[in-house]
């Protein structure tokens, strides 16, 4: 659901406060843990370290970003890999396929470099 037309976006006083007066050039990373608050114009060119729970990630803000929260592009997962076994055989085929490429390379520069009589 979204917010009431009449209310507005939100944007987080604080937030607002640290980016006032300054220019993007001039301003580093403004660390925050407002993952809500809706970026508005006046953040464009700033760049952010949103909190993702465990560390702050650097988000600089472009004009296609106006509108989105800042939370959108701090993601709080981190996907590892879909499990199961099927997913483990795909590796490990694909692991012994790097190391039969890998050898038939390193073979063809052994007989491409041996001195010829």
């Amino acid at each position: 659901m979204s917010r009431s037309l009449k209310k507005g976006p939100y944007l987080d006083e604080k937030l607002m406060k640290k980016i006032s007066g300054k220019t993007a050039s001039e301003s580093g990373v403004i660390k925050t843990w407002a993952r809500r608050s809706q970026i508005s114009p006046e953040m464009v060119g700033f760049t952010f370290g949103v909190h993702n729970g465990k560390s702050h990630i650097d988000v600089f803000v472009t004009e296609e970003m106006v509108g989105h929260r800042l939370g959108e592009f701090s993601p709080t997962k981190k996907f590892y890999r879909h499990g199961g076994k099927m997913q483990k055989e795909l590796e490990q085929k694909k692991k012994e396929s790097e190391i039969a490429a890998a050898k038939a390379a390193k073979s063809a520069d052994n007989t491409s470099t041996k001195p010829k009589k």
